[in-house]
């Protein structure tokens, strides 16, 4: 099941789980983990985009060993709510990943990147860590944003 709807989302996994954050980019993929009862995220690790199959195989191992029973991924949404050729690259992203039988959640991720980025700046983080970090703190972002708004829902 891939859906925009928390309520959805949210009932294919009745008894909670550890969910997966994803940010795609087209170099990299930030990860994030939540614990099992929806309360917070943390930034996992930095995939390096190789074929789709590469970064498939990575996710899955992931997956498996931290007991994964959904996915998040950052949609991402022009301002104005329409979609755009990366919101297209993300749904096909996650149709391919469909065979894994879990819940896939496409969460609004318009604001993820720059509000990382600013509190990285506020806290004086230099250039070259916040690139290798933005990513995965993005995944945690996005969600954050998704665990509060099942936990609400």
């Amino acid at each position: 099941m891939i859906t925009t709807d928390r309520i959805a989302f949210r009932d294919a996994l009745p008894s909670g789980g550890r969910l997966l954050g994803l940010d795609l980019g087209t170099k990299t993929i930030g990860t994030a983990l939540c614990d099992a009862g929806w309360s917070f995220a943390s930034p996992a690790v930095l995939i390096r985009r190789a074929k789709f199959t590469s970064d498939k195989a990575v996710l899955v191992t992931m997956i498996a060993k931290q007991h994964v029973a959904g996915l998040v991924l950052g949609l991402p949404i022009n301002l104005d709510g329409s979609e755009s050729p990366r919101s297209q690259s993300t749904r096909s992203f996650a149709r391919n990943l469909a065979d894994l039988a879990l819940p896939i959640l496409l969460w609004d991720e318009r604001w993820s990147t720059q509000a990382v980025e600013r509190q990285m700046i506020a806290e004086d983080i230099s250039r070259a860590k916040r690139a290798e970090r933005v990513d995965k703190l993005a995944a945690s972002y996005i969600l954050q944003g998704a665990i509060d708004a099942l936990v609400q829902a």
